[in-house]
This record gives C-alpha cells, sequence and structure tokens, in this order.
C-alpha cells in the first residue's frame, strides 16, 4: 500500500468515527433549551422566556431580556451580550434553583454610571455595565455567598460580592473576584 494510499484511508476512517459523535453533538445542541426567569426589582417587571432554542438564540426573548434589563434611570436600551445571559443560565443551574434571578443593575448608561461613580467608590468609571457585558443580583431564598460561590466556580468572568447590600455582581470580563 502506498503512503498517499495509506493516508487516505485514514483519514477516511477518521472521518467516519467522528461523524456519529459529531452528529450527536450537533443534535444534542440542537435540542437544548435555554430559560430564564428575571424580576427586574426597580420596576417590578417579571419575565420567564426560553431565549435559546434548536441551537439558535431566540431574536425576539432577547429583546425583551434588554428592555427588562435596561437602564431603569434614563429608560436606554442596549444589547446584553448574549454570553453574559448564557452565564446566568448555568449559574442558576449549578445553584440548582428555578427561581427568579431578581435583578438590581442590568445595563447601564454612561450618564448614570457617572453620576452612581460620583457617590460611590463602587462603581467602576468605565463599568462592564455600560457594555451590556455585567450584571448585579439576587435570588430569594439563595444566600449571595452560595451564589458567590456559584459563580466563581463557573470562572467565566467577574464576580463581586457585596453582602452588605445582599447582591452579586457578575460579568464577562476577565476572570476575577473582590
Amino acid at each position: 500500500m502506498t503512503r498517499r494510499k495509506f493516508l487516505h484511508c485514514a483519514l477516511g476512517t477518521s472521518v467516519a468515527i467522528a461523524l456519529p459523535q459529531t452528529s450527536h453533538a450537533l443534535m444534542k445542541r440542537s435540542t437544548v433549551i435555554k430559560d430564564l426567569r428575571l424580576h427586574n426589582l426597580h420596576t417590578e417587571e417579571k419575565i420567564s422566556l426560553s431565549y435559546f432554542e434548536r441551537g439558535n438564540y431566540v431574536a425576539e426573548a432577547l429583546q425583551d431580556i434588554n428592555y427588562l434589563l435596561r437602564d431603569h434611570r434614563t429608560g436606554d436600551i442596549f444589547a446584553m451580550d448574549p454570553v453574559l445571559i448564557d452565564l446566568l443560565y448555568d449559574l442558576k443551574n449549578v445553584l440548582g434553583t428555578e427561581r427568579p434571578l431578581q435583578v438590581i443593575s442590568g445595563y447601564r448608561s454612561p450618564k448614570t454610571n457617572a453620576a452612581l461613580h460620583k457617590k460611590s467608590r463602587g462603581v467602576a468609571s468605565r463599568s462592564l455595565h455600560m457594555q451590556g457585558k455585567a450584571i448585579d443580583i439576587r435570588i430569594q431564598g439563595v444566600a449571595a455567598k452560595d451564589i458567590r460561590a456559584a459563580a466563581i466556580s463557573l470562572a467565566r468572568g467577574g464576580v463581586g460580592y457585596y453582602p452588605r447590600s445582599n447582591f452579586v455582581h457578575i460579568d464577562t470580563g476577565r476572570v476575577r473576584a473582590w
């Protein structure tokens, strides 16, 4: 058998072996439904929806999430990072809860962020909230320290713990905790 014929057979065998696994992975991905329940504590708005179905994000659901997570002070709406939304989904699964995630802060306009930064050293001047890549949450019946531990275990961004205010900051920036 020539080297060329051997490589051709080896490639064909590799593809044949990998194909069932690949098709199984694609089929599994396409059947995944990701859902969230969110409650904006400032506006009292609540949503319960599936935002990912049949292997794709549901555009209308993402728009609903963006609206709920808008800057409640200015009314500005911003496209939230789908990676952040997926992180929230994974977080609720790690915690084993179906309770709504209570939102303290989602998107912040530059104007709102500047005003909050003036009042508090705890608000970053270049906050990821302004990029739709951060959220501050709590979950009724789940200790903030447990939310923090679960978020840190995912190792997919920043995690801030604010026990006095009873909330956890989660973002899709570099992995860090405070």
